[in-house]
């Protein structure tokens, strides 16, 4: 189980949330919020309600102001705990939408993409076993999305907004 304190304000100030699951909407809580603690477990926090826009991968540690180590302009708005797993890992990338065209298979992590595949974009995918991170850049840099286990059709699917570009992929294992 995992187990994330959301605060209102920076500094882990004003009301607070303890959360232990998913949370499509943390504003039926409080107005905002700004600083976190997660106390166990692994989870992906999203600028915009119901697992949408900007994901960031968190574990344990405080996050006063996320806002400005990680970047964000808004702030946390949902969340998704990440389920621990200690089984197989496997996914298959696609060239093409509706999971076709040149197809690849990963079940380990690839810090380039371009460099082990000569691939840049992934235009579908499918996640028979895991849970899996996406970053657009290599050495898992930039935007990152969370997939867990199945099928994305389009880029779109797993929240992508810069048409399927992918540059690393990593595991998410307990750590």
């Amino acid at each position: 189980m995992g187990k994330i304190i959301f605060y209102e304000d920076r500094n882990f100030a004003g009301r607070h949330h303890d959360c232990m699951s998913d949370c499509g909407d943390l504003h039926s809580y409080f107005n905002r919020c700004q600083s976190f603690r997660v106390e166990s477990g692994m989870f992906v926090v999203y600028d915009r309600a119901d697992y949408a826009g900007h994901q960031h991968f968190v574990r344990r540690g405080d996050y006063a102001d996320y806002q400005r180590s990680m970047g964000m302009t808004d702030c946390v708005r949902s969340c998704r705990m990440i389920p621990t797993y200690r089984g197989n890992f496997r996914m298959r990338l696609y060239g093409s939408q509706d999971m076709s065209g040149q197809t690849m298979e990963l079940s380990d992590d690839c810090p380039d993409l371009m460099e082990r595949f000569r691939l840049s974009e992934v235009a579908s995918c499918s996640v028979p076993e895991g849970h899996w991170l996406l970053y657009e850049r290599p050495d898992y840099q930039g935007p990152m999305y969370y997939l867990r286990p199945g099928d994305y059709r389009r880029c779109g699917d797993w929240g992508s907004v810069s048409g399927g570009r992918v540059g690393s992929i990593r595991r998410l294992m307990d750590f």
